[in-house]
């Protein structure tokens, strides 16, 4: 591997650690937040995204666990993601990419982001219906606005995940041979 090829993969290897900790602090922002819902909401304008569910939470508990489930579920996944990220460029041998451990990882990475695609998705709509009932925030758009890129992405790694499954397929096999 070339120095430019070298020197690119552990920026991105370094952008990826930038973005799995950013997504991690917004996770736990997130989960502080939906605790200080349940005991003392008077102080929640001034956490994390001052995301101020506290309405919804005196009209329907059930909505509000609802949907501070769902906001949750996406942002974790989210972390999750990136850490599998960095386990794979951490452990991945880029003279001998095609290993088991590099098409396991790809697939885990498709997987997480066509969950995150589809439950944003099954949010979005969800919060959809609330509105028309009632009144919600605007602010939760942010939490699942990109649904539809995260399952066509989704969906192309997965394909991408069944090439290196068989390219470590067909090396097992030429190993064998040889």
């Amino acid at each position: 591997m070339s120095k430019t090829n070298r020197f690119i993969f552990w920026g991105l290897y370094a952008i990826a650690w930038i973005i799995f900790v950013g997504l991690s602090i917004e996770a736990g922002g997130l989960i502080v937040n939906f605790v200080f819902h349940l005991y003392n909401p008077e102080i929640i304008k001034n956490l994390y995204q001052k995301l101020d569910l506290i309405q919804m939470y005196k009209e329907s508990r059930y909505n509000f666990f609802s949907v501070y489930s769902l906001i949750l579920i996406i942002s974790i996944l989210k972390a999750v993601l990136f850490y599998t990220v960095i386990r794979l460029m951490h452990k991945m041998n880029l003279s001998k990419p095609f290993s088991a451990f590099v098409a396991k990882q790809i697939s885990l990475i498709s997987y997480y982001t066509l969950s995150i695609g589809f439950i944003s998705y099954i949010a979005r709509q969800f919060v959809k219906n609330l509105n028309h009932h009632g009144s919600v925030p605007d602010s939760l758009n942010q939490f699942w606005v990109d649904s539809e890129a995260f399952i066509f992405t989704g969906a192309i790694i997965y394909i991408i995940a069944q090439i290196f499954k068989r390219g470590v397929e067909l090396q097992e096999e030429n190993d064998l041979t040889v």
